[in-house]
């Protein structure tokens, strides 16, 4: 069964660090591109970031760009997402998802992603 499961998320001051995982089964990333999300309450999905692992391509939304860094671990089938000097605009429940398009490139379209998990919430708070 191909899915995705989020973790690492928790309540961090301003100007903290956290790093979340988002682990794949049932599929390799090395075909997949892999996106993460945010949705705070009362706002759409969004993206954040998303890599596509073949040629080691990512994307960044601006407003993250140069704090957030996406990775990928083949042999451990994980995403990971390393988040520092977050803000309290970065609070919401944080998904990853992987787009529907086998070798498909990044894209912020979020209709074109599947495979949603639970999520993982984040709250930058102090």
């Amino acid at each position: 069964q191909e899915q995705l499961v989020e973790s690492g998320g928790g309540l961090v001051q301003p100007g903290g660090s956290l790093r979340l995982s988002c682990v794949a089964s049932g599929f390799s990333l090395d075909f997949w591109a892999i996106g993460w999300f945010r949705q705070a309450p009362g706002k759409q999905r969004e993206m954040v970031s998303c890599i596509r692992h073949r040629n080691n391509s990512t994307y960044y939304e601006d407003s993250v760009e140069g704090r957030f860094t996406i990775s990928a671990d083949n042999a451990k089938n994980t995403v990971y997402l390393q988040m520092n000097s977050l803000e309290p605009e970065d609070t919401a429940v944080y998904y990853c998802g992987r787009r529907r398009l086998r070798l498909g490139l990044c894209s912020p379209d979020v209709s074109i992603y599947e495979f949603w998990g639970q999520g993982t919430r984040v709250t930058v708070s102090s």
